[in-house]
Order: structure tokens, then C-alpha cells, then sequence
């Protein structure tokens, strides 16, 4: 019979302890934040485009954006800085474009309300639409992010950053428009995210469109020079400008749009551009200045020309400015016989309203 030792069952049973707590211990779960995010824990991504965050409440309205069928224009309900509803406000018409939007819209709207940004996925066969739609959500965010940003710390504290997209500006050879970074109420980058191209305009494009941005950061406003032998595309440039820095709130620096002086702290006015709408006979833009929250002038910067449409745009304007500052809203009547120009109108300046929080 074999003789038991001691000494052997002592180290035996001490070697099992502690292969005991060993195991215990690797078996205890992980509350760190750091060991939760590697277990599969997720932070939400801070993806450009997406929707701002910081108590942004209210109906936003995109750029216009221009397909080769037609424009597509978004407009976004947000509720503390929250994507709540989506809907395409202008879209391609007419003939297979029809058909095309009814199916495609429903599921862009409701795949921006579901990522809550600019970034997703295109639907099968409606490509142009699908990219139409996303570039004027991707406006209507950053709206809503610089309305953000001007709502934090008085709109133009130390170190914010503001990006803000201006209006699409239709010329000769194609559309033009300008996307600015305002900090500290100072351009710091300019740039052209549509501009003519194809043909000698891909030419002039590349020679003009970087000395334009360099232009608007050193003036700080849209009175830059144009650029010799590219007068169209700098006309469109400086007019896309405009509008960005009637968007971007002011901010006391360089940054302020020309003509505005520099009282807004005082008297609390706003001059507010709205989106293009598209009509049968040609665009109409319209232009507010909001003071203390209430409209005190409304101007078309751009209405249907030439022909008879010199006539109507002549009637019936004066009396669509008069309305809007009489109402303070788009809710106003159509002008007898200038339907489309006043149905363009309203479009407009309700983009303009949704600008100023109204």
C-alpha cells in the first residue's frame, strides 16, 4: 500500500486554491467604460451630416438642389435636435418622373428620420432623385446646425464654428453654390460645391473658383471682384455668398453681409434669404428682414423675366412684398393672375420664415 505524504497533499490543495481565485477573477464582468465599448458597446459616431444635436426645434428648408429631371428640395422638422418628420417639398414632375417620385420620396423620407443624417442610401432607379434629395437634407442639417451653434453662447462665441450652405445660383452655363466656415463671426473657408462644368467651363471653373474663395475670406462679404474672362460664374458665385452670409448669424466680425452695418446686437434685425422655387415661367427667390421677430421688408431678388412675364412680375411683386410684411407669414393670398409667380413666392418666403425660427 502506497504511503500518503503530507507535505505533497498540502502543496496540492494550495495549487487548487489558487487556481480557484484565478479563475474567479477572470471570470468577474467588465464595468469600466472602456472594457464595455471593446465588449461591443457603441458611442453614437459624430458622422458629418448628421443631424445636430443641443435643442434645435422647429421646420428647417433645404437648398433647392438640381437634378438633370428637375429640382428636389427638403424640408426637415426637428425637435431637440432630433429629425421628427422629412418631406421632399419639390421634386422632379411630368412623364415617368412622376411614378418615379412617388415611389422613391416615402423611402428617403423615412430613411432620414431613421439615420438622422444626410447619409443614406440612394433608391434603385431614382438616382438623380435620390441625390437631389440628399444634397438639400445635407443643406437643411447644416442650417440647422448653425442655427444651432447661434443659439449656444449668443451665436458667435470664442472657438464656434458655423458652416453654412447659400442658396443655389442659376447662370448661363450651369449652377453655382457657395458652402462658407464662419468663426468668430470671420470667414475662415470658402468654397464652391456646385459650379458649371463640361467643356471649357471645367477650364474656367478650376481657374476661378479658388481665386473667388480666396476673395470672400479676405473681405469677409460678398463685394469681391469677379474673376476677368469668368463673369457668369462669378456673378453666381458672389450671389450664393450673399445668400450663405444672410444665413450665417452675425456675428459683429468681417463675416456680416455687406450693407447690414454692424447693429444687429442692437436692434436685433435679420435679412434672411430664402430657397429658389422653381415655377413655369422662371425662379422666384425672395429676401426678408426680420426685425424684433416680426417681418419688416420682403424683396424678390429673382422673379420670371421677359415678355409678358416683365408685366406680371411688375404687378404682382409690390403687392406680394406689401402682403408678407402686412401677414408676417407666407399665408397670403395668390395674386389675380400671376398664379405661379405667387405660388413661388410663398414658396420662397416660407424658406426665408423657417431660416428665422418663424
Amino acid at each position: 500500500m502506497r504511503k500518503s505524504h503530507p507535505v505533497r497533499r498540502a502543496v496540492l490543495a494550495g495549487a487548487a486554491t489558487v487556481s480557484g481565485i484565478v479563475l474567479l477573477l477572470s471570470l468577474k464582468p467588465a464595468s469600466d467604460p472602456g472594457a464595455a465599448q471593446a465588449a461591443g458597446g457603441q458611442l453614437p459616431p459624430a458622422a458629418a451630416g448628421q443631424a445636430p444635436q443641443g435643442g434645435v426645434n422647429g421646420a428647417v428648408t433645404g437648398d433647392a438642389a438640381q437634378t438633370q429631371y428637375g429640382p428636389v428640395q427638403v424640408r426637415v422638422t426637428m425637435a431637440n435636435g432630433k429629425i421628427t418628420k422629412a418631406e421632399a417639398v419639390q421634386t422632379p414632375k411630368g412623364g415617368q418622373s412622376d411614378q418615379i417620385t412617388a415611389n422613391a420620396v416615402p423611402r428617403l423620407n423615412q430613411a432620414a428620420v431613421a439615420a438622422q443624417s444626410a447619409d443614406i442610401d440612394a433608391v434603385s432607379g431614382a438616382t438623380y432623385t435620390s441625390a437631389g434629395y440628399k444634397k438639400s437634407l445635407q443643406s437643411a442639417l447644416d442650417k440647422a446646425k448653425a442655427s444651432a451653434g447661434a443659439a449656444q453662447g449668443g451665436g458667435g462665441g470664442a472657438g464656434t464654428a458655423r458652416t453654412v450652405t447659400g442658396d443655389v445660383a442659376q447662370t448661363q452655363y450651369g449652377p453655382v453654390q457657395v458652402r462658407i466656415t464662419v468663426a468668430d463671426g470671420k470667414i475662415t473657408k470658402a468654397e464652391a460645391v456646385q459650379a458649371p462644368q463640361g467643356g471649357r467651363s471645367d477650364q474656367i471653373t478650376s481657374s476661378s473658383v479658388p481665386r473667388l474663395n480666396q476673395a470672400a475670406v479676405a473681405t469677409g462679404t460678398a463685394q469681391i471682384d469677379s474673376v476677368s474672362g469668368a463673369t457668369y460664374t462669378s456673378a453666381g458665385y458672389k450671389k450664393s455668398l450673399q445668400s450663405a452670409l444672410d444665413k450665417a448669424p452675425a456675428g459683429g466680425g468681417s463675416a456680416q453681409a455687406a450693407g447690414s452695418g454692424g447693429g444687429r446686437e442692437q436692434t436685433g434685425t435679420r435679412t434672411l434669404t430664402g430657397s429658389v422655387a422653381q415655377t413655369q415661367y422662371g425662379p422666384v427667390q425672395v429676401r426678408v428682414t426680420v426685425t424684433d421677430g416680426k417681418v419688416t421688408k420682403a424683396e424678390a431678388v429673382q422673379a420670371p423675366q421677359g415678355g409678358r412675364s416683365d408685366q406680371i412680375t411688375s404687378s404682382s411683386v409690390p403687392r406680394l412684398n406689401q402682403a408678407a410684411v402686412a401677414t408676417g407669414t407666407a399665408q397670403i393670398d395668390s395674386v389675380s393672375g400671376a398664379t405661379y409667380t405667387s405660388a413661388g413666392y410663398k414658396k420662397s418666403l416660407q424658406s426665408a420664415l423657417d431660416q428665422a425660427g418663424g
